[in-house]
């Protein structure tokens, strides 16, 4: 079988990432172990291929629920297989009560429950796999599974706010093109007849006037070229940034750009704090847990300041006296951090980071949000307001001349 994986070389505390082929997983971290890196990641490849096929996919509500319940269960000392086999038929997925199922004869056949979760990636990502892994050999699991419950809460909210937030302008702006090309193709041509009419073949009119006949005789003589031109624009922008380079330049933009900068960083800080602090509160160590968390904060910028962060920690720095030197962690968070490690309590100081960033993102989306709706609906103002001067003028212009004649 193929695996992915995502370890730390032993000599230089790098992370290094690629595929191998082993019998089994507990046979691909030998073979990463005998190579001198420390695994923190292995998955199977055709196990990750089944993210993108239609209907194999979970509600982040069901994910929840059944999180929470089994949590509750474990809690009550019920016995992981009964769990599980109680729990299947409740989500409201097919496909999730498929997954569930397999699980649970995997662990009466004696898998481990986290080695179970990790089949199936499309349902638990690496951050739900391994707390899992790390609460079981801590005897916490019914604590950490209460936490990734919150965690994949909070994570839907913000995504939730920031697609509410951008769905209208994508809206307006959607049908502003439409429109733009409806008057290119429909309107402009029966227009620009009518001036033919009164003002003949030499007739003057305005320059923008004259743009948009030009405009719309370039679509329509070129629609083929423009709708092909068009596609492979979006789909080479979508390609750039699906590759590794293409992707961090993009996130290094994002960074970059004044308003998307502040929700960018506030998204990513709440992230890393809220998973770092679960994972630190399971047991795992620092290197791993960032090792981990750098990979669940979405901006690959950032991902690799924390790598750079680590093989400081693992120098013998402390994690808050690194981050005290980011360009993208305000001053607040290695301070805070610097508090949680000096009293023994970074899980809990970490966890009132990200309820303060998360209310800081949706202050913040709110705000874009605010200021996006008058812009946009300025901009199609204008674009109609032209639009109508374009056509009004010179009909009103022509018309007084052909009553003076």
């Amino acid at each position: 079988m193929q695996y992915t994986f995502k370890a730390l070389r032993s000599k230089d505390s790098k992370t290094v990432t690629g595929t191998l082929e082993a019998a089994d997983r507990q046979a691909a971290m030998a073979a990463l172990n005998h190579q001198g890196l420390h695994p923190l990641l292995v998955s199977e490849t055709n196990a990750r291929t089944k993210r993108f096929k239609f209907g194999q996919s979970v509600k982040t509500s069901d994910l929840v629920i059944f999180t929470r319940q089994f949590s509750t269960m474990i809690s009550a000392g019920v016995p992981l297989a009964r769990g599980l086999s109680t729990l299947k038929e409740s989500p409201s997925s097919p496909y999730f009560r498929e997954v569930l199922g397999k699980i649970c004869k995997d662990i009466e056949g004696g898998t481990q429950l986290g080695e179970a979760f990790g089949k199936f990636p499309n349902v638990f990502d690496d951050i739900f796999v391994n707390m899992v892994k790390a609460g079981e050999e801590g005897g916490i699991l019914d604590e950490i599974l209460k936490r990734l419950a919150t965690q994949v809460e909070q994570n839907a909210s913000i995504k939730r706010k920031i697609k509410s937030a951008m769905m209208y302008p994508i809206v307006l702006l959607g049908v502003t093109v439409i429109a733009f090309f409806g008057i290119m193709f429909f309107l402009m041509p029966k227009i620009s007849k009518i001036f033919m009419d009164l003002g003949g073949p030499n007739a003057k009119l305005p320059f923008y006037t004259q743009m948009l006949i030009d405009a719309s005789n370039f679509c329509r003589s070129n629609f083929i070229v423009i709708v092909i031109v068009t596609v492979g624009l979006i789909w080479g922008i979508k390609r750039f940034i699906g590759s590794p380079g293409g992707k961090y330049k993009f996130h290094a933009l994002c960074l970059r750009i004044p308003v998307v900068k502040g929700i960018v960083t506030k998204v990513a800080i709440a992230r890393f704090s809220r998973t770092f602090s679960s994972l630190m509160s399971a047991g795992v160590g620092v290197l791993d847990a960032l090792a981990v968390t750098g990979g669940a904060i979405g901006n690959k910028v950032i991902e690799k300041e924390l790598a750079e962060a680590a093989v400081e920690v693992k120098n013998g720095k402390q994690l808050s006296a690194v981050l005290a030197k980011s360009k993208h962690f305000p001053k607040i968070v290695p301070q805070m951090l610097a508090v949680g490690e000096e009293t023994g309590t970074t899980d809990v100081v970490l966890v009132k980071v990200a309820d303060f960033y998360e209310e800081e993102v949706s202050v913040a989306i709110d705000g874009l949000a605010a200021v996006i709706e008058p812009v946009m609906i300025i901009f199609l103002g204008s674009g109609v307001g032209l639009i109508a001067a374009s056509v009004m003028g010179p009909i009103a212009g022509l018309s007084s001349q052909v009553g003076n004649n």
